[in-house]
């Protein structure tokens, strides 16, 4: 007689979902083992997907049978057994070689014959495509709900999903809890096991009970999740939930996070900030950064930063001592604080800005109305001159020959009109960036991001910033020079004179801060001021505006400015 194992599978190992369908398969597998008279031996239950090969009681199944302890097996159906073709491939096989010598379904019918084995082969075919199927249908359903910015996953900590509308919501009270972790660190001044115990004191702990390691806190936050953005196969997508971060302080932890999240890792060879700025007052060489490591009996650790010279020329012995990052820092952001404009300052120049470009565009207002009453003119031309042409009135070649001449003339003006507009109107834009940035430059000396410093204070002096005797400065013969003859000097130049010389000693033309086509004299000319030669009034170099506007005591009226 031949044995049977009772084989009954669901595809989830939760406990709460599916638990009928174990229960009915065995019931229904019973009652048909009842009225067949099949002999079951043993009843096994799986509780795993047969989606991918590796089922722990399948394989005991399979390895029982090659043993001879039985010879058939029961199931609802042929999906039961596989949806893979591994699976499914074993399970032929075995009546191939006849130690399976039956198979049994209330659902479906098989046997060892060829037809048999050829209708299962069938079912396990269309059991594959059906999982293969779902699986597509599946993911494409999840790439249509990330478009529409709803999140296909757990909600993270400080969220909830809301089984009802399939959704992510708030968390009101550990919301509360995520801002102010997101807020104590972007204040620089708690490591991610304080962020831990600060959530841990709040009850946010593992599953547990236990505090969240360090990774899972670095985790939560670098999340974009809470700025409202997640990402998803790779890709970041917006969300339609309500963020509880704001972007500002995000950043701010993430910049906190690359520059200081595990400084025991840091290696010593690596790129220090202020790298490639300076150069060796003594030797010319370049000044490099070292990372290093004191440790001390009790096992405190304490990390610092040298820059020093590399000591690579071969005609100098340079003995240039070394610096301390932080004391380098302090004079790094004294340098850029010397080169910031003060806000009274940029207020006076943005006016006489906007009073030229107002008067620049009055006087070519008229100039640009006559040419493009021009072009109007050659664009009705060529409407009538394409009307002759369609109307044969006129030949091939012609129409050729005076569309050609008449669209020359038509971009001749076009571009006289961008140019001369350009000339007028174009240097005030890059002037106005040019205050936005020297303005910025005191809030970036107050910062302490040292990549940003090094940016701005190497965008001002490029390559004339040396180091020597541990101090930081300018490539400049003596003090009483101005260091450089750029706007930067200029702001140098007023910083280093107001107070010291008297308003009358440098005076403004009425015209304003924009260069004239006649010289301009005066009984005082200012530092590194042009204006005793001729300039072109179309002159586009904002490096003489912004000189004379710095140098400039008197307004359009004659009355004194107060730059102070």
């Amino acid at each position: 007689m031949q044995k049977f194992f009772l084989y009954v599978r669901k595809s989830t190992d939760v406990e709460d979902k599916q638990v009928r369908s174990i229960e009915d398969q065995i019931a229904e597998l019973r009652a048909f083992a009842k009225a067949e008279n099949l002999e079951v031996i043993d009843v096994l239950i799986e509780k795993k997907s047969a989606k991918i090969p590796g089922r722990p009681i399948f394989n005991d199944m399979v390895l029982c049978i090659e043993k001879g302890e039985a010879n058939g097996i029961l199931a609802w159906h042929p999906d039961r057994l596989a949806r893979n073709s591994v699976d499914g491939g074993r399970i032929i096989y075995l009546l191939d070689t006849g130690k399976l010598q039956s198979l049994k379904f209330p659902t479906f019918w098989c046997d060892s014959t060829s037809q048999g084995k050829f209708m299962l082969n069938m079912a396990f075919g269309q059991s594959k495509y059906y999982v293969d199927n779902l699986s597509e249908n599946t993911k494409r359903g999840l790439r249509q709900k990330v478009k529409r910015g709803e999140y296909p996953s757990f909600a993270p900590i400080g969220y909830i999903n809301d089984s009802r509308t399939k959704s992510v919501v708030v968390d009101k009270k550990k919301s509360a809890i995520i801002r102010k972790a997101f807020s104590l660190y972007s204040e620089n001044a708690s490591r991610l096991e304080d962020i831990s115990h600060f959530l841990a004191q709040q009850g946010v702990r593992t599953r547990g009970g236990k505090e969240l390691p360090r990774d899972r806190i670095s985790f939560v936050l670098s999340n974009p999740f809470y700025i409202g953005l997640f990402r998803y196969a790779g890709e970041i997508y917006e969300g339609k939930y309500q963020p509880i971060i704001s972007k500002k302080i995000f950043d701010k932890v993430q910049e906190i996070l690359k520059h200081r999240g595990r400084p025991h890792h840091k290696q010593k060879n690596e790129p220090q900030p202020f790298c490639g700025l300076l150069k060796c007052g003594n030797c010319q060489m370049a000044i490099t950064g070292e990372y290093k490591v004191k440790k001390q009996k009790n096992g405190n650790e304490h990390y610092y930063t040298y820059y020093h010279c590399t000591h690579k020329s071969k005609t100098i012995k340079c003995n240039e001592p070394c610096i301390r990052q932080e004391k380098l820092d302090e004079q790094i952001s004294h340098l850029l604080q010397t080169f910031s404009l003060k806000k009274d300052w940029a207020d006076e120049i943005n006016k006489m800005l906007e009073k030229d470009r107002t008067n620049s565009a009055q006087s070519f207002t008229p100039f640009v109305q006559e040419n493009k009453s021009r072009i109007m003119e050659i664009s009705i031309k060529l409407q009538r001159l394409l009307d002759g042409y369609l109307e044969q009135d006129i030949d091939r070649e012609i129409y050729r020959v005076e569309k050609g001449k008449l669209l020359s003339e038509k971009k001749s003006l076009e571009e006289k009109i961008s140019t001369f507009q350009q000339r007028q109107t174009g240097w005030i834009e890059p002037m106005r960036n040019w205050i936005i940035q020297a303005q910025s430059l005191e809030k970036i000396s107050n910062e302490s991001n040292l990549f940003e410093k090094k940016v701005a204070i190497k965008e001002i002096v490029g390559s004339n910033l040396i180091l020597q005797n541990r101090e930081a400065r300018e490539k400049t013969q003596n003090a009483t020079e101005i260091p450089f003859k750029t706007p930067w000097g200029a702001v140098v130049a007023v910083r280093r004179f107001l107070g010291k010389k008297e308003k009358s000693f440098i005076v403004e033309r009425v015209w304003g801060v924009e260069p004239h086509s006649l010289a301009w004299k005066a009984k005082v000319i200012p530092i590194y001021d042009t204006r005793a030669r001729l300039c072109p009034w179309r002159e586009s170099n904002p490096h003489i505006r912004l000189r004379r506007a710095l140098f400039c005591p008197l307004n359009y009226k004659g009355q004194p400015l107060q730059l102070i």
